[in-house]
C-alpha cells in the first residue's frame, strides 16, 4: 500500500483522493510514522471478502481427481517392477 508524508497529501490531495476512489487505498504518515490510512467509503471491509468458489464454472474437476498418480507413487514408495 502506498504511503504518502502529511506535506505531500495536502500538495496533491484531490488526485490521491481520486486514487482512492478507484479502489487504490493509501496511508498518510507524519514524521514517517502511519497517521490515518484513506480507502474508497464503498470498499469492503479486509475480513469480509470472500474468495471460496471464486473459479465456479471456470475449472472442472476430473472424477478420478483423488487416484490420479496413484500408480506413480506407490511404485515410487513401495519400489515395483
Amino acid at each position: 500500500m502506498r504511503t504518502v508524508n502529511l506535506h505531500e497529501a495536502k500538495t496533491h490531495l484531490s488526485r490521491l483522493v481520486q486514487a482512492a476512489a478507484d479502489g487504490e487505498p493509501f496511508i498518510i504518515t507524519r514524521a514517517g510514522k502511519p497517521l490515518v490510512k484513506v480507502v474508497a467509503v464503498e470498499a469492503p471491509d479486509p475480513g469480509t471478502v470472500c474468495r471460496i468458489g471464486f473459479l465456479a464454472g471456470r475449472i472442472s474437476v476430473p472424477p478420478d481427481f483423488d487416484r490420479m498418480g496413484a500408480d506413480e507413487v506407490e511404485t515410487f514408495f513401495e519400489g515395483g517392477a
